[in-house]
């Protein structure tokens, strides 16, 4: 449930910076947002990695 929750976020953090209405200040604020889902997605895999027997 978390991948399919972190997919979601990455795909609608792509389609808003994709948006050329967005001003510089909201393009800087879904760009950190999208930075922080990817560490988070990043993150979340090493966690399934250590779980893993060897």
């Amino acid at each position: 449930m978390e991948r399919f929750i972190h997919d979601e976020n990455l795909a609608l953090f792509r389609k808003k910076l994709a948006d050329p209405q967005l001003t510089d200040e909201e393009r800087k604020v879904v760009l950190k947002l999208l930075a922080d889902e990817e560490a988070r997605q990043i993150a979340s895999q090493g966690t399934a990695e250590d779980r893993k027997p060897d």
